[in-house]
């Protein structure tokens, strides 16, 4: 695997752990800011929604540069929100903060994962996409409880200032470790780009992968008052409980990166329904600690990591193309919108339980829309094992004749 994936999982790494930030600091920034908890949900709606709306147009701004030059256009972009972010004098410019981190960080996930595919065989990119999204998780393992601790003993906006430190060192990493190449391979358009989205099964297959965020958001943008406030943990202790859950986001990620080649259906409908059961126990026994803790390391394991078999049959239905990916990305944090936009709502209304329920609402709502591709499997008896997945055939001019795949083109 090139030294460039890995580094580009690091530029992964700091955009994520920006994300997630506010997630682990709710109260202290409730504080500072003077305004309530669920305002402070809203800024992971706000970073959210900027990904989604802005991240695409950005990118499609910078399809003429190389991708290393665009990913070296987009650091200072991200640096400047962040550092924005630490100095916020109120809610308002935080608010300009996470729009600037969003959308530089949405146009960075597009961008290297085309890049990161560029640089590899094509019988090793789906590995190197999972090698990417590693920062993703890796952002939640170690990036998410690294903020929190720093917020917890030297205040929320030290928090901003060590990603702000964590985006210089990206920066000067990307510059040094990825080589400068041409625009990426196989690239038009921007009108012939558009063309593979007048498939309806591309979009239903997108629509999946933002049913399977939303419902992890929606209880993951609430972990911090929920354990602190109905199960009873102390604020010390939940930098813990998240370091535990996204040390289950790797080894989720771990087992499905490796099936979610030939698997990409069976993982995702075993993944959705696991995640029903654990987010309706969470909403059932978040009074009662251990139960509570098994019930989000469940979520965990089977959550977000469903990330590199929703990017496998999104490729196959489309391409691997920046488009594509880009569009994908912006499918996935329309979840995270719908997750901590809903919940928020339901905080509100209802308590800290109501985004528990809602996630396990949007779960169900994800294993509705593979039903198409489920009665497609059933409805196919010449195929059978692997290949009944119904996401082998692949979309994408690389792959132009669907083809059993090999064990070495695992993620």
């Amino acid at each position: 695997m090139p030294r460039a994936v890995h580094v580009l999982a690091f530029g992964i790494f700091a955009m994520v752990t920006s994300e997630f930030v506010v997630a682990g600091l709710m109260p202290q920034m409730a504080e500072g800011l003077g305004v309530t908890v669920p305002q402070i949900g809203y800024l992971i709606t706000v970073f959210a929604l900027s990904m989604a709306l802005g991240g695409p147009l950005l990118s499609v701004a910078l399809l003429r540069l190389p991708p290393k030059t665009a990913l070296m256009v987009l650091f200072p972009v991200f640096l400047a929100g962040n550092v924005l972010a630490a100095t916020a004098s109120g809610y308002p410019a935080m608010v300009v903060a996470r729009i600037i981190t969003g959308v530089a960080s949405q146009a960075f996930f597009g961008v290297a994962i085309s890049l990161g595919s560029q640089l590899t065989r094509p019988e090793l990119r789906g590995r190197a996409v999972a090698v990417i999204l590693n920062g993703l998780m890796l952002g939640t393992l170690l990036g998410l409880p690294l903020a929190t601790l720093t917020g917890e003993r030297f205040g929320w906006r030290a928090a901003f200032w060590v990603i702000s430190a964590l985006t210089v060192a990206a920066a000067l990493c990307t510059l040094i470790g990825v080589d400068r190449t041409g625009r990426p391979e196989g690239s038009g358009t921007f009108r012939s780009e558009l063309t593979v989205f007048r498939a309806p099964r591309l979009w239903l297959t997108l629509l999946t992968s933002t049913m399977v965020i939303g419902a992890t958001f929606s209880a993951f943008s609430y972990l911090n008052p929920i354990l602190t406030e109905v199960t009873g943990f102390s604020s010390g202790t939940v930098p813990l409980l998240l370091l535990a859950y996204g040390a289950a986001t790797v080894i989720g990620n771990t087992v499905v990166g490796r099936l979610a080649d030939r698997y990409a259906l069976p993982v995702l409908l075993g993944g959705l329904s696991l995640n029903v059961v654990f987010l309706s126990g969470f909403a059932l026994l978040a009074g009662f600690g251990i139960w509570a803790v098994l019930c989000m390391l469940g979520i965990g394991l089977v959550g977000v990591t469903m990330n590199p078999a929703l990017v496998t049959r999104v490729q196959r239905r489309g391409n691997a193309r920046p488009l594509v990916n880009t569009v994908h990305s912006s499918f996935i944090t329309l979840g995270v919108v719908l997750g901590s936009a809903l919940g928020g709502v339901g905080v509100d209304r209802f308590g800290l339980r109501a985004p528990l329920w809602l996630g396990a609402g949007l779960a169900v709502t994800g294993l509705l829309t593979l039903v198409p591709d489920l009665v497609r499997r059933t409805g196919s008896p010449g195929v059978s094992g692997p290949e009944r997945s119904g996401d082998t055939a692949s979309a994408d001019s690389e792959h132009p004749t669907p083809a059993p795949l090999h064990a070495g083109q695992t993620p």
